[in-house]
């Protein structure tokens, strides 16, 4: 993990080397979505809750940050206070309601309501509806100027770093060891005193909140804002993400990110059809590494 934070650490210097600010700018996007999937990885990973609804809480952040620059809000920490607490109130409605059903229920019911949400910003004509809407300028702080890459691209880095080390720390802690023990055996955790419940509303609403963090990010990243942040396809390529890069592993969510997103750069720049390899590319790597990319650098494996 730090020899993978100092070659994220090294990419800036590197791109400015070469002249390629492209890279700059999919490394940055790729770590964004990584923050969304280490936050599904909370519930999905150790909770064993599968949502198809997690990419709600990145249409959520956005959206907060695109409709208060909208009416002329810049401000930065309030942005990302409302993002934050925004996807964190939503998580919580969402949350009360399905965490109560489990198996394809929960999935069903996770399903429909982002697919509301997304709907909503569809309807929402104010806010360009379905072509969705510009960010009229990136988020302000103080001594920060998002608009230099080098810059934005040191504070998602920062960001991500921040990420895995809490959510390390909290999955080992007692809250994160009910969480896994409520996966692992619901009726046993009960036996020994342990409400699985709020301790599982608890962390959904904890994962929705960095989702939603990592929705300001990514609407400050494209500078552009739209209801397909939401859609039911972007919860699945979340989920894909930790799949591939092993679920119940602090470092997995990045490694699928950057294998899924890097992958499916690479292929699309080849051919138009880049779909037909990337689906038999997925399903074998899922074939042969059953603990993800994780888990190649598992002793015991």
């Amino acid at each position: 993990m730090a020899l993978g934070l100092l070659l994220l650490a090294a990419v800036p210097p590197v791109a400015s080397l070469f002249n390629q600010p492209f890279y700059l700018d999919l490394v940055r996007r790729i770590m964004i979505f990584a923050i969304a999937a280490a936050s599904l990885n909370l519930i999905l990973g150790y909770g064993g809750m599968v949502s198809f609804g997690h990419a709600a809480y990145l249409g959520v952040g956005a959206y907060a940050v695109g409709v208060l620059a909208h009416y002329g809000i810049f401000d930065g920490v309030l942005q990302w206070s409302v993002a934050i607490g925004a996807s964190a109130l939503v998580a919580l409605a969402i949350g009360a309601v399905s965490i109560r059903t489990s198996g394809v229920y929960f999935i069903m019911i996770t399903l429909a309501f982002t697919q509301m949400l997304y709907y909503l910003g569809i309807s929402i004509e104010a806010f360009g509806g379905d072509d969705g809407m510009r960010l009229a300028a990136r988020s302000r702080f103080p001594g920060l100027d998002l608009n230099d890459g080098n810059t934005f691209y040191y504070l998602v880095l920062g960001v991500l770093v921040l990420v895995l080390f809490l959510g390390h720390r909290l999955v080992n802690s007692r809250f994160g060891r009910v969480i896994r023990a409520a996966r692992s055996n619901e009726a046993r955790t009960r036996a020994i005193g342990f409400a699985p419940y709020p301790y599982r509303l608890a962390a959904f609403v904890i994962a929705g909140a960095v989702c939603g963090l990592a929705g300001a990010l990514l609407a400050n990243h494209t500078a552009y804002i739209t209801p397909e942040f939401a859609n039911w396809t972007r919860s699945g390529e979340l989920m894909f993400m930790v799949i591939l890069g092993g679920m119940g592993s602090v470092i997995g969510p990045v490694l699928g990110a950057f294998a899924l997103l890097a992958l499916e750069d690479l292929l699309s720049g080849w051919t138009a059809h880049w779909q037909i390899i990337l689906g038999p590319l997925l399903v074998l790597s899922v074939l042969f590494f059953r603990r993800g990319l994780a888990g190649l650098f598992d002793k015991n494996e």
